[in-house]
């Protein structure tokens, strides 16, 4: 048998070993090492590879950039775009490269390797399985959400030297997508948090989603383990589509269930899990009453690796989370502010504004954008959230969003976010308001505003 990767090893890389597992040339110096790569000139850290993609640029403009600031190596696909100063390696395809290259660092991991998908939760669940894995062992994950077939390889290839763990988020933008993804990660552990109405105009049908979602228990190994949320019976059923040991989360049911105990004014949650090794109660960092679902699914990977339920507990707590999710802040003029901001679907939105309704105040105002490709169900589903707005008493400012007719459930519709600006003019201590849009929408720039008033 042969000797297995030292998982201390850093993902290092010589230009010649690059141009071995891409069948690339090198122009330069072949010895020449890289450490970790970027697709972003602006980002190049000294010793990194630079990785030029054509996408609405041609990323070749700016090698001389990536250089100057320190890059390595580069690839190229153009030969004339070759400068002096880095060693290149030419291919014929960057995007091609850089997968082949997330593979070959991702052979050079021995710890698990964590695979989060679903419509929902996703950024949370993998921001919570990195504090728990992290509390055990060095855990390496995603960046922002570095969720494709870019940012999976641009991870694996960013494990930083020491680490055991990765932890590794995946979209889809449809069927098939997850099993490319998991072609180039290799997850040893598989997580599905939820099926929900998300990228329906790109999947079609909630089974689509689900199928499409399902791919990632398809591609564990038989010594693996499926984390899936007995919640949600369509996460439940893909235990018939893999051949790994199945761990089950959620809320009240499942191997590893988990239910609140309270709700804290800051939206802090405090939540008793029960599990087969045990019970324990636990403060997620990450807040909102939704989130105890995500906690137990974190709690979960981190008890399929054989950690100690004490050791979840301090991980769930000392979990970093990712920004506009979930952030409550305070504007000058004493405005709490929920900040989620970072994207929405039909399913994430309603699980917003219960947050929102468990806030202590006097006035509450959710100030809403866009829920983008939701296809057909559009309308309805835009209507539906802010029908549900109304129901819990909560002031609704659509931004740009006629579908959401909020005029016809007591809300407001403005232009611009300047407009929902002076909807909230003099407001102060005792309101709250949640800003929560997909990105298109762009609301993160109404909290900065709102913040500084």
């Amino acid at each position: 048998m042969g000797r297995r990767p030292d998982p201390r090893r850093p993902v290092r890389f010589t230009a010649d070993d690059i141009a071995q597992r891409t069948g690339g040339e090198v122009i330069g110096d072949p010895s020449v090492e890289v450490v970790g790569a970027t697709q972003d000139s602006r980002t190049v850290a000294p010793g990194q590879l630079f990785v030029p993609l054509v996408a609405g640029r041609d990323g070749h403009e700016f090698i001389p950039v990536a250089v100057e600031r320190g890059a390595t190596a580069y690839l190229a696909s153009d030969r004339a775009r070759v400068v002096d100063g880095a060693t290149a390696i030419a291919v014929e395809d960057t995007q091609v490269a850089l997968v082949d290259l997330g593979r070959a660092a991702r052979h050079r991991l021995d710890g698990a390797v964590v695979g989060i998908t679903g419509s929902v939760g996703k950024t949370t669940v993998k921001d919570l399985a990195r504090g728990v894995l992290g509390a055990a062992a060095p855990t390496h994950a995603s960046a922002a959400s570095f969720n494709n077939e870019i940012g999976v390889p641009l991870t694996l290839l960013g494990t930083p030297d020491g680490t055991r763990h990765v932890v590794v988020e995946m979209g889809a933008r449809g069927i098939g997508h997850i099993a490319e993804l998991c072609a180039i990660a290799h997850p040893t552990v598989g997580v599905v948090t939820r099926v929900a109405m998300a990228h329906s105009e790109l999947f079609g049908t909630i089974e689509d989603i689900a199928r499409g979602k399902g791919e990632m228990v398809e591609q564990l190994p038989a010594d693996g383990t499926a984390v899936l949320n007995a919640g949600d019976q369509r996460v439940a059923a893909m235990a018939d589509r893999t051949s790994a040991r199945v761990l089950t989360f959620g809320l009240g049911v499942g191997d590893v269930r988990a239910t609140t105990m309270d709700v804290a004014a800051d939206l802090r949650l405090r939540v008793l899990l029960e599990t087969p090794w045990g019970a324990i109660e636990v403060e997620p960092a990450a807040r909102g009453p939704h989130n105890a679902e995500n906690a137990a699914a974190a709690a979960a990977i981190g008890l399929g690796v054989g950690m100690d339920l004490a050791d979840v507990a301090t991980g769930l707590a000392a979990a970093e989370m990712s920004p506009l999710r979930m952030a409550i802040t305070t504007s000058r003029s004493g405005v709490t502010i929920l900040d989620d901001s970072y994207n929405a679907n039909p399913t994430s939105m309603r699980a917003a504004l219960d947050a929102l309704a468990h806030l202590p105040a006097e006035r509450r105002v959710a100030v809403v954008g866009l829920m983008a490709e939701l296809g057909p169900e559009s309308d309805a589903e835009h209507e539906a959230v802010a029908a549900l707005a109304e129901e819990l008493g909560v002031e609704l400012i659509a931004v740009d969003c006629p579908e959401y007719r909020a005029d016809a459930h007591g809300g407001r519709a403005v232009h611009d976010i300047d407009g929902a600006l002076d909807l909230l003019d003099g407001a102060g201590t005792g309101t709250a308001v949640l800003a929560k849009g997909s990105r298109v929408a762009g609301l993160d720039r109404l909290v900065a505003a709102l913040a500084d008033r």
